[in-house]
Formats: C-alpha cells, structure tokens, sequence
C-alpha cells in the first residue's frame, strides 16, 4: 500500500492544520508551558478544555472553506529527553502520546459531519534537542531508536501518520523516518532554516532533503517546511530540483526575526497576517505540490484565516 493510499491529503486538494501551538498558549492565553512543552496542558481538566478550545478554532477555518484538516496532537516535546526534564518517565509518555491521539479521534468526531473532508490525525515528533541549535546531534539509527517508542505509542493508539515538526539535521530526520516505517506508519519530515535558508546544521535545503530520501529509500510520505518566515526560505527554492515536488506542507513563523532573536524576545511578534498569507499564495507557484497549510510559531488562527482565503478559494 503507497502513501497515497493511506494519507487524503497526498491525494489531490489542500488541507488545512493549526498554527503556533505553544506561542499561543504562552502569549495569548497567559499559560505557562515548563520547557515549551504544550503537552503538559494533557493532564489537567483545564488544559484539556484550552487545547479543545485552541484546536476548534482552527477546525472553524477548514468548515468555512470546506476543506481537509490535519489534527497535530500537542506532543512536539513528549519524548524521552524532554520527559525526563518534566518528570515524565517512558510509561507516563506512552500515556500521554495515546491520550493526545484520543483527543485528536474525539475533534475529528465532533468536525467530521460538519467539515464533510478527510480530517487527518498526524502524532507530532519533536526534536531530540533544542529545535533551533541542538548542542547534541543523533545519528540515523540513533535517532530511530531515541524516538521509537513515542512512534510506536502513535502508531498502537490509531494515528494517520507521524510528523517530525522543526528538524534541525537530516540524520535525526532519517532516524525518525526509519522507526515510522518499521512501526508501519506513514511519516512527513518538516526542516526548518535559518534567514539564509539553509537547516541550522548548515546543510541546504535541498541536500537534506535528497539525503534522506537516500538513506531510508523515500521512506517519508512527504517533506515540509516549518518555523521560518517565507521571506527566509523563498530564494533558495529555485535550487532545490526534484526536491521541490517532495515539498507538501509550510507552517511558516509569523516574524521575520532569526532564530536567535525569538530565543530572546519576551514580547510576542505576530507578524502581518495579511502580507503572511499573500506570500504562502505566491509559494504554491514556486512549490506546486503544496497540500497542507498552517502556521508556527507566532501564528494563530487569524494568520491561517488570512492564508486560507488566500489559498484555498
């Protein structure tokens, strides 16, 4: 069975996913989140009813232009490294990602009838380290091992697919790719860049691409961009060959800043989401194969109203 089997959105028409989880959590709704970690909110009432309440915000959006969505459960950080720091062991973690799985299957009950499109549960796979400068990298088997058991969690509780949000280097990207496929479920790779468009490790786009195609055999159902503003990336996609028609999805930042300088900023930028929305539209001619579309950090569901007009009508 091929991906485009398992996964609508690789079968034609665009698809729709959230935004900045955690920014908005943080500076819109005076949450505090230990270690960024939007999957903390998991284990209290009152978490569960904000994470409702943020996804159907979003979920409104795909109604109004009647089209897909991607459900991206809340676990970018619910791995080992990151458990262990909030005082979550593997048995708690498990719980956690199925619970977040559980949570997805119940908004895609409450949309399916009203949305009438494929509304898709992808587990989403954080970094090992730091997702702008990882001070320690994994190599591909290493990483598959690392992130086996959150995948195999995914994959036991019913997800679509897995998606590796802000990757910073290709060997932990493969890594994640390869424990997808050995759990028998579809993966999607998203790199971020820097204001040069290159992945923090240095490597271009395209490169990295291409080297984990090579590694695990086109093992990932498709690729993405995620936590860089177009204004980062744009002029590095007319180098990237065929690596441009793996490109399937863009969760773009609200700000043009760095990196480094949202590290630092203690105020929220949310950009422009008009001026956002009008370059994903000038993307999807430059990267014909755009399916889904959603925001990082900074964005909320204005930005992805904004880039839904712009793109979807």
């Amino acid at each position: 069975m091929g991906h485009e089997d398992q996964l609508p959105q690789l079968r034609g028409g665009r698809f729709l996913t959230d935004g900045g989880i955690e920014t908005y959590m943080v500076f819109q709704r005076d949450i505090e989140l230990p270690e960024f970690a939007s999957f903390d909110l998991l284990d209290s009432e009152s978490g569960i009813r904000e994470l409702r309440d943020y996804y159907r915000l979003f979920l409104e959006l795909a109604k109004t232009h009647g089209v897909g969505f991607i459900l991206e459960s809340p676990t970018w950080r619910a791995n080992p490294r990151w458990g262990e720091k909030l005082g979550r062991d593997a048995a708690a973690l498990d719980r956690i990602n199925r619970e977040a799985i559980a949570l997805m299957e119940e908004l895609r009950a409450e949309y399916a009838d009203e949305i009438g499109e494929p509304i898709v549960i992808s587990g989403c796979v954080g970094p090992h380290d730091d997702g702008y400068s990882p001070t320690e990298t994994l190599g591909p088997g290493e990483a598959a091992q690392y992130h086996s058991a959150q995948v195999a969690s995914f994959a036991a509780a019913g997800a679509d697919l897995i998606t590796a949000i802000t990757m910073t280097y290709a060997e932990e990207a493969a890594g994640i790719a390869q424990a997808a496929a050995d759990a028998g479920i579809p993966a999607a790779i998203s790199f971020t860049v820097e204001t040069d468009g290159r992945l923090p490790s240095g490597q271009a786009l395209g490169e990295a691409i291409s080297q984990v195609d090579t590694e695990t055999g086109s093992a990932p159902a498709y690729f993405m961009i995620n936590c860089a503003h177009p204004t980062h990336f744009e002029d590095v996609l007319g180098k990237l060959g065929d690596a441009a028609e793996r490109i399937r999805g863009l969760r773009a930042n609200a700000s043009t800043a760095s990196h480094a300088e949202l590290d630092e900023a203690e105020e929220l930028d949310d950009g422009d989401p008009e001026d956002l929305a009008d370059r994903y539209a000038e993307l999807t001619e430059r990267l014909p194969e755009l399916a889904v579309f959603g925001g990082c950090c900074g964005t909320d569901h204005r930005h992805v109203a904004a880039i839904g007009a712009a793109c979807l009508n």
